[in-house]
């Protein structure tokens, strides 16, 4: 497996390598925070689904803001506000434990948040700009397949930590985020800062053409929260996983991510957008109604992980719009986008966390509801590969 992971670096530029290490380097932080999450909320807090609904809300605020990065690259290039927004996310993760209480986990989740989003924000931008769109998908399968590895390597070291050293919550944390933090200082002596190839527009963008992008991003957002808030939740709540269960879910999901996202990528090229979403959406739909009527806590882990991977197949809708997309609006559209993403992440937290004290079914069933209205939006999605999208739409 290592060996694999050395082999995603093979025929890859400067700017390639730089994406494939800041993804890496970001999950560390970020994976050790998820992972711990709802055992830390339950065990720790006493969080009922409520709280739990609050604190996702609060944390996707920071991404609904996500459209104040154009004012800010006013001042500072993307590649340097990447490194700032890896220094933030680890410095947020790294106290989490260390302030007591629902006010002091809020706090240092919006200070993790805001360097999240930023990062993902311009780590999308850069990828479209750097990346040829022929070579997009795999690219992306190759960036998630790094996530993957850093995520499997965290788990393993946080179950070590949970079972074996017996390792408290707040001391897991600070590790997870001090690693992030070293990491920035290693890529900015190793890499130089890249000009970029189109010279982006300043401001914010929204155009017409761009609108059915702007739709399938939006409903993806709310579909997400399902997945990230309440399947996890479920496991910890209803099924009573504990961390270091959980944990060892979230391994044996990454190690099927790190051989399936690449492969992933390519079937995305291959068969183009259209077919890859369709058959996410189909499975999405079975698999949040499974959620819905589940009570079998293997067949629950079983469905989680088949989650995950679906979610793997979401790339379509960035590649989508790197061929639709003008190459200078690239940055502003990117954030643009991720603030439509996260319109609906900031309310369904919290809305659903009330719904789901009365009714846990519903939260799935609406989740399934979400998956069908994107299945019909994906259909407007010309159904054609890399090799004669252009084309096509040029006609169209």
């Amino acid at each position: 497996m290592f060996k694999q992971t050395f082999n995603i670096f093979n025929n890859t530029s400067s700017q390639t390598k730089l994406l494939l290490l800041m993804a890496s380097f970001s999950t560390i932080s970020f994976a050790t925070w998820n992972c711990l999450l709802n055992n830390y909320a339950v065990e720790t807090l006493n969080f009922t689904g409520v709280e739990i609904g609050i604190l996702h809300s609060i944390r996707e605020i920071p991404g609904l803001l996500a459209f104040s990065v154009v004012f800010v690259l006013m001042f500072i290039k993307e590649q340097k506000l990447a490194y700032l927004s890896i220094l933030l996310l680890g410095f947020g993760i790294a106290f989490t434990g260390f302030f007591k209480g629902h006010m002091g986990f809020y706090i240092t989740t919006v200070i993790m948040s805001v360097g999240f989003h930023y990062l993902e924000t311009i780590q999308s931008s850069l990828t479209l700009q750097w990346v040829d769109k022929k070579d997009t998908p795999v690219i992306l399968g190759k960036v998630m397949a790094m996530r993957s590895a850093s995520s499997l390597v965290t788990y393993a070291l946080v179950w070590i930590f949970l079972e074996l050293m017996n390792m408290p919550y707040e001391i897991i944390y600070a590790l997870g985020g001090v690693a992030s933090i070293l990491s920035v200082i290693i890529i900015r002596i190793k890499f130089p800062i890249f000009n970029s190839i189109n010279i982006q527009k300043s401001g914010i963008i929204l155009r017409k053409k761009y609108w059915l992008y702007y739709a399938l991003t939006f409903m993806s957002g709310a579909r997400r929260q399902i997945f990230m808030v309440f399947a996890g939740f479920m496991m910890v709540q209803k099924f009573g996983f504990s961390a270091s269960s959980i944990t060892l879910i979230y391994i044996l999901n990454h190690i099927l991510n790190f051989f399936i996202a690449p492969r992933i990528g390519q079937f995305i090229g291959r068969v183009g957008e259209k077919r890859a979403l369709t058959i996410e959406y189909i499975g999405l739909i079975f698999v949040f109604t499974a959620y819905a009527f589940v009570s079998d806590r293997y067949v629950a882990a079983g469905l989680y992980i088949v989650d995950h991977l679906f979610f793997s197949m979401g790339i379509s809708i960035k590649t989508y719009f790197q061929k639709i997309a003008n190459a200078e609006d690239i940055a502003g559209s990117s954030a643009v986008s991720f603030t439509i993403n996260h319109i609906a992440a900031v309310i369904i937290p919290a809305l659903f966390g009330l719904i789901w004290s009365t009714s846990p079914e519903f939260v799935f069933l609406a989740g399934s509801g979400m998956a069908l209205i994107s299945l019909f939006l994906s259909q407007m999605v010309p159904g054609v590969t890399n090799t004669n999208f252009d084309s096509q739409l040029s006609e169209s």
